[in-house]
């Protein structure tokens, strides 16, 4: 008897790149997938110019919705994505990337073993000759492989290439919209939480273009401070106890280059790791900077504050 196969909402948050989104929607015009079996959902997270002329050429070959909002970060965007989809499944992947043609088949195939696991691919750096692109790949390569050395145990994938029952993603509220970055953090451990499995599916592949300069490198990396911030907050608010770090990650962050026999640009790369590693420590201590005062504002409201005597 044939499985019936789900149906996917691929969810596209997108901000003021244009180009890297038409890319990524011919990408998917090309998917190995029936097309009455998926829908594309481009959410426009405020951008100011128009996506309907930009993705007109595809009316007619794919169901898609273009939806735009007010900006308020990719997490929010995913959110209002998913009221709008109808598919059994959620496929999240961000304007820069270009899944494989065999994507949606992979997730469908792991779907069909674990229903209810969130799944998670691999993602693959599509600018070789970006150093900052490949520092930010190599990164990913050592967090996929610590945290989720165990396929039936893993913790951790990224929101730019991610499936989840679109049920039980609506369950758990979805993405938490206060987050910027580290949304995929906080997903998969609230996930997991809930008592569902994270799966590896190596095979469901996309490509990622985000060409990085010194500065977008270092703000990237910033940014996932702030957010690794707040989300060691939300997991100390829900009972998981104080963040301590696990410094057998570091170690393989800074080793992997040898490892991976990375030996031309060897100095190159090591200083990218370690600059990625200062940028995230400098993030996560403006944030909590940022929160401690935010506080204290609160709490110093002129209700609180004592009364001054005169004479």
């Amino acid at each position: 008897m044939r499985i019936e196969e789900p149906t996917f909402s691929i969810i596209i948050p997108t901000y003021r790149r244009p180009d890297s989104l038409r890319v990524c929607v011919q990408a998917l015009r090309e998917l190995d997938y029936p097309r009455s079996g998926f829908e594309v959902i481009i959410v426009d997270d405020g951008g100011t110019v128009p996506l309907q002329p930009l993705l007109e050429p595809f009316a007619d070959s794919l169901r898609m919705k273009i939806l735009w909002q007010p900006n308020a970060g990719p997490a929010a965007a995913r959110n209002f994505g998913a009221l709008q989809a109808t598919g059994d499944l959620l496929a999240f992947t961000d304007d820069d990337c270009t899944p494989a043609s065999s994507w949606l088949r992979a997730f469908a195939a792991a779907f069909s073993a674990t229903r209810t696991a969130l799944l998670g691919g691999r993602t693959v750096n599509a600018l070789r000759n970006n150093p900052y692109a490949g520092a930010s790949q190599l990164i990913i390569d050592v967090v996929y492989a610590h945290y989720n050395r165990h396929s039936s145990d893993a913790r951790f994938f990224a929101s730019n290439n991610m499936a989840v029952p679109a049920d039980l993603f609506r369950t758990l509220n979805g993405f938490n919209p206060d987050f910027r970055t580290s949304e995929d953090r906080d997903l998969c451990d609230r996930w997991r939480s809930s008592g569902h499995m994270l799966r590896y599916v190596s095979e469901a592949v996309i490509l990622h273009a985000h060409p990085l300069t010194l500065r977008s490198f270092w703000n990237q990396h910033a940014g996932y401070g702030r957010g690794a911030w707040l989300y060691h907050t939300a997991r100390a608010n829900r009972g998981a106890g104080p963040f301590w770090p696990d410094w057998t990650f570091y170690h393989a962050l800074l080793c992997s280059p040898f490892a991976k026999g990375l030996t031309r640009h060897l100095l190159r790369d090591v200083s990218l790791l370690m600059t990625a590693q200062v940028a995230n420590a400098v993030g996560c201590f403006k944030q909590a900077l940022q929160e401690r005062f935010s506080r204290r504002r609160r709490v110093a409201t002129p209700s609180d504050r004592p009364e001054q005597s005169h004479p």
